[in-house]
């Protein structure tokens, strides 16, 4: 019951909005009916219905496996078990050509809104008012499935902060402190809103050619089913499953400091879809994510920034007044965080959609003594680079000096970087210039100029300069 739980709502979401580093709660969700959310139950509860899997390969090379090199089929959940388990191919359907020793399959990404419309009941299931936030509920979280090997590449997210509850297998979450953003060489292609992604294979690090990957620091944790996993606002992670099959379900939550963070993306936006959608369509430059439907116009583009300026003006507005900033702008509607990949995802209801006047500045030394770590809220503990290369010291929510001799997991083996098609098993060179580290290039591209014009660092300074201009 509730008065078993080591933290009450109020001190954890004190701990959740205050934390400026990942951190585990243990001990707070045993009482959730989505624990029995593993992949067979799942399976019953969908009754047949087909989700989009993203489908990668095990062995890696120097080059992020970004989703624009994956493939995708659109399968039931009973044909992943039967594909995961090792069932006859006439059981696994659109799986049956690809062999589970070399592929790895990630429902990655789905709102549980959307995939239960049908079944509204099962929202209750999830319950984050036991983290503080009363009203919200499966509606305004998404779900991961994946098989062994599945993974994210490294990225950080533009808007929130992030909860995580692992309900089946385990993750290894590899994640980096803002701070270490330069060493991570952040570029915006592929595009997608809200998440910068790392040049960097966290996985098997090309250091020739990103030698300050050497200067990050690594916060390695393996998360277990019942552990919640909190990640601050602007950490880096990488995400890879360990177990045969996992099953996660998140929530971002809602910062002040993403009506900022909105004003940035639309600026990134309007750039990127400008300078890319010049270049000729004939060059095979996979630049945009799958997960964005389209390249907005100029003028749609243009919209939106003035809508997010004017949300940012606001909310600065009603903060002096000492109001509440709303959220009835249509530009918060589509840039909200539970909402993160909205152009595509039309599930998530806007009433679910609320930004929390929060204060989300560092905390000072004496706050954070404050904070009862202990057995039931684990630190995610630091790790150097060296360290990760010769063996993972990390925090697995048990033991927080357990040393697994690991350089993250198994999936380090050097091969030429091949572009997956959506041929079963049918594989292409991968031509763009970051699939050829070894050679040097004669010309700068027009992915070399935005990663330094849409630069977190030069963006954030032309957000203040245009918010100062609003303002005179």
């Amino acid at each position: 019951g509730e008065d078993a739980k080591p933290f009450t709502p109020e001190k954890t979401k004190e701990i959740v909005m205050s934390l400026q580093q990942p951190a585990v709660f243990c001990n707070m969700v045993g009482d959730w009916p989505a624990l029995h959310w593993n992949v067979k139950y799942l399976s019953a509860v969908l009754e047949g219905r087909t989700v989009q899997f993203r489908l990668g390969l095990k062995r890696v090379n120097l080059v992020p496996q970004f989703e624009t090199s994956c493939s995708y089929v659109e399968a039931t959940l009973e044909e992943f078990l039967a594909w995961s388990c090792g069932q006859p191919s006439y059981l696994s359907g659109p799986f049956s050509c690809y062999d589970y020793s070399k592929y790895w399959a990630y429902a990655d990404y789905k709102y549980i809104a959307r995939i239960f419309e049908d079944k509204p009941e099962i929202f209750q299931d999830v319950r984050w008012s036991d983290f503080g936030f009363p009203g919200r509920s499966g509606k305004e979280s998404t779900l991961w499935i994946g098989s062994e090997g599945a993974n994210t590449p490294c990225h950080l997210d533009s808007y929130g902060c992030n909860l995580v509850l692992q309900v089946e297998g385990r993750k290894r979450w590899h994640l980096f402190p803002p701070d270490d953003t330069s060493f991570l060489y952040p570029t915006r292609i592929p595009y997608e809103e809200s998440s910068i992604f790392s040049k960097v294979n966290i996985a098997n690090p090309d250091l020739k050619r990103f030698p300050e990957f050497r200067n990050s620091t690594a916060h390695v944790v393996t998360l277990s089913p019942g552990q919640v996993l909190l990640v601050p606002r602007h950490w880096w992670h990488y995400v890879e499953s360990i177990d045969p099959l996992t099953v996660s379900i998140n929530s971002w939550i809602e910062l002040d400091a993403d009506h900022e963070a909105r004003v940035e993306e639309a600026i990134t936006r309007m750039l990127v879809c400008a300078i890319k959608s010049a270049e000729n369509p004939s060059d095979g430059d996979l630049w945009l994510n799958p997960t964005e439907v389209e390249a907005t116009s100029h003028e749609i583009n243009l919209q939106y920034l003035n809508e997010a300026v004017s949300a940012y003006l606001k909310c600065q507005e009603t903060s002096v007044s000492g109001h509440a900033c709303s959220s009835s702008t249509a530009a918060e509607r589509r840039t909200n965080t539970s909402c993160k990949r909205k152009r595509r995802e039309v599930g998530c209801e806007p009433e679910g959609c609320k930004i929390l006047n929060q204060d989300c500045s560092t905390p000072k030394a004496e706050e954070l003594q404050k904070i009862p770590f202990g057995p039931h809220l684990i630190q995610v503990l630091p790790q150097s680079y060296k360290t990760n290369v010769m063996g993972a010291v990390e925090s697995d929510g048990r033991d927080l000096h357990e040393s697994e001799g690991e350089h993250f997991g198994n999936l380090h083996c050097k091969r030429k970087s091949l572009l997956m098609s959506n041929d079963c098993e049918t594989a292409a060179h991968q031509m763009d210039s970051d699939c050829s580290p070894c050679t040097p290039q004669t010309a700068l591209s027009t992915n070399d100029l935005l990663d330094c014009l849409v630069n977190p660092r030069v963006i954030s300074l032309v957000a203040q300069l245009l918010l100062e201009r609003t303002r005179v």
